[in-house]
């Protein structure tokens, strides 16, 4: 888990934050197989779709991502983050948080997700766009070109990490002692993701250089992974196979030969009018003992 947190925390400091968040869903993927092949945990087939849909979300993600970084160095993260549109939105954050925290959660909160789940993800939006700063500066460091460890802003944007992964994991951890993970898994990722990308674009504005393609692309693939991690998660006990779908494709003549067949034991045949429905007469079964069976 450590080592996977830390390539989180790398991928930021050399790609986009609006490519790295919503690539995160792939740890629920890779989670999701190894709990069927190691914790013998089922994977059904709605499973195995949101697996599959998963990727392709992710690939269509990575095709139409920005490429071009716009911050090389924390001198131009500074400037970007003194803008007056990061400022409002940080602002904006803060408020909705205390306002969740403190007016909401203690009545609402063991009875809405919701409300948890916007507190962490809106503290969590704040924590990725240090982590990118403390990836720049880290990786300033390691190449020679400044020694960014005396630097003002990499103690300040590590105090906010730490202060914001302490919120973060506090409110994400009451919202899955409240809500089974099943909900709380897909709502917190479009949450979080979402606040993620919106604040990635206010502060790097990596958006502004994408065409129109790129920006439907990026969207469509974001929803794809939605679909997915609903699939993921949400039908999990949910016991579905391949051949509950072949049964469903099956012909009406041939779905109620193969009933009949069954209950065969129990039930004298009945014929199957021309268009192979039972008929309104059919509905009346007579049992071996003779006593009737009303469907």
């Amino acid at each position: 888990m450590g080592i996977g947190e830390a390539a989180n925390f790398a991928a930021y400091a050399f790609a986009p934050a609006s490519m790295v968040t919503p690539l995160g869903a792939l740890s629920v993927l890779v989670a999701a197989i190894l709990s069927s092949k190691y914790l013998n945990e089922k994977l059904n087939l709605l499973g195995k779709l949101g697996c599959f849909l998963c990727i392709l979300g992710s690939t269509v993600i990575v095709i139409h991502s920005p490429k071009d970084e716009e911050v090389e160095s924390l001198e131009v993260l500074l400037e970007k983050i003194q803008d007056a549109s990061f400022i409002s939105y940080v602002i904006l954050i803060v408020l909705i948080s205390l306002f969740f925290a403190l007016g909401l959660a203690p009545q609402f909160g063991h009875t809405n997700v919701v409300i948890y789940i916007t507190i962490c993800s809106a503290i969590g939006s704040l924590s990725v766009m240090g982590c990118k700063g403390l990836g720049l500066a880290l990786k300033e460091t390691l190449s020679g070109k400044a020694n960014e460890a005396g630097n003002w802003l990499t103690w300040m944007l590590l105090a906010t990490v730490i202060c914001c992964i302490v919120v973060q994991m506090n409110y994400l951890n009451k919202a899955l002692d409240v809500f089974n993970t099943s909900i709380v898994t897909p709502v917190y990722y479009v949450f979080f993701t979402t606040l993620v990308i919106v604040a990635s674009t206010i502060l790097f504005k990596e958006w502004y250089h994408l065409g129109a393609e790129d920006v439907l692309g990026n969207i469509c693939g974001f929803l794809t992974v939605i679909v997915a991690i609903f699939l993921l998660n949400a039908f999990r006990d949910v016991d579905i196979t391949l051949n509950d779908v072949r049964g469903i494709l099956r012909p009406k003549a041939s779905a109620v030969s193969t009933y009949r067949a069954g209950s065969a034991s129990k039930y004298t045949p009945v014929s199957l009018d021309e268009e192979g429905l039972m008929s309104q007469d059919e509905q009346v079964m007579y049992s071996s003992t003779g006593s009737t069976h009303i469907r």
